[in-house]
């Protein structure tokens, strides 16, 4: 995976159409932004939606510049005109687009960040689904119930916050975020500290005192990197759930580390990322592909 210098040394001044998809005029447009981004599903993902639902729309890839993605996708919305209908937005972007949005839902709001952009009568609206499509992976096609359970969440950056409030809707009996840096932790858990459970905040290396999560959430970057994370012994026993928000074409450092640690149940973020698509596709078409398409669209991807 290219380090961000190298990734920046081959931006241009304005995004660079990725996709092989010619979009014509009278469809609506849509695209993903990210840097990287040639790795991104999202264009089959929404093709497939699109075709499942009969929907007249075309979804590009769109590489942005690491310090240029409002002119980017200003510039998309000024390719398109009245055709230019929204966008997803990927890593590193979230926290740009939260910025860039004149308005943001109250998902979106509590997540601090935005992944789904929707242009509509010269404004710029902003949404998470990033929430939802966690939430319906876990309990509807991993079947997992976080109810009265102990979940550990990695990481303290835009991925964490953006799953935090819909891991507190899930009722568990106590959720401890860890990161690097025990101050972004407990910062994080502190702004849910209204919510109900108020999470508890803290740094890898006071986990060696926590007793073993039934469900363990990686939203680090560090299976991107390549890396494993320093984690302590005993996090994880037979029962637990590891959970990584990436994916890839092998398992994950996170998963390789969960299941040495003694994890017997492992799942990447490919589920997640065909879900939040799905909720993505209802924000903009009002139509949410069905059960079944998803599914089958997951094990497809899987299987790529």
């Amino acid at each position: 995976m290219p380090n961000a210098r190298q990734r920046n040394a081959g931006d241009k001044a304005s995004s660079v159409v990725l996709s092989s998809v010619l979009c014509p005029p009278s469809s609506d447009h849509y695209a993903v932004f990210g840097n990287p981004v040639a790795h991104s599903k999202s264009p089959r993902i929404h093709a497939e939606f699109a075709r499942a639902c009969g929907e007249n729309l075309c979804y590009e890839a769109r590489l942005a510049p690491l310090d240029g993605f409002a002119a980017a996708a200003r510039q998309f919305i000024l390719e398109g005109g009245e055709y230019a209908k929204g966008a997803n937005v990927t890593v590193p972007f979230k926290e740009d687009a939260f910025r860039l949005a004149e308005e943001c839902t109250p998902r979106a709001r509590a997540a601090g960040a935005v992944n789904t952009l929707i242009f509509q009568e010269g404004r710029i609206l902003g949404d998470n689904t990033d929430g939802a499509g966690f939430t319906r992976d876990l309990t509807e096609n991993l079947d997992f119930s976080a109810a009265g359970k102990r979940v550990l969440l990695l990481g303290a950056g835009g991925a964490a916050r953006g799953v935090v409030e819909s891991l507190l809707a899930l009722s568990p009996v106590a959720l401890v975020i860890a990161n690097r840096s025990a101050e972004k932790a407990k910062s994080l858990a502190a702004a849910f500290a209204g919510r109900g459970l108020a999470p508890c905040g803290m740094g890898f290396a006071a986990l060696a005192e926590e007793p073993a999560f039934d469900l363990v959430i990686n939203a680090t970057s560090a299976s991107l990197a390549g890396d494993a994370l320093p984690l302590p012994a005993g996090i994880f026993s037979a029962r637990s759930l590891a959970y990584d928000l990436m994916y890839g074409r092998e398992e994950t450092p996170f998963l390789v580390q969960a299941r040495k640690g003694g994890a017997k149940r492992l799942s990447d973020g490919l589920g997640m990322l065909v879900e939040q698509a799905a909720e993505s596709f209802f924000v903009w078409r009002g139509k949410r592909p069905q059960a079944a398409v998803r599914a089958a669209l997951i094990r497809q991807l899987r299987a790529a």
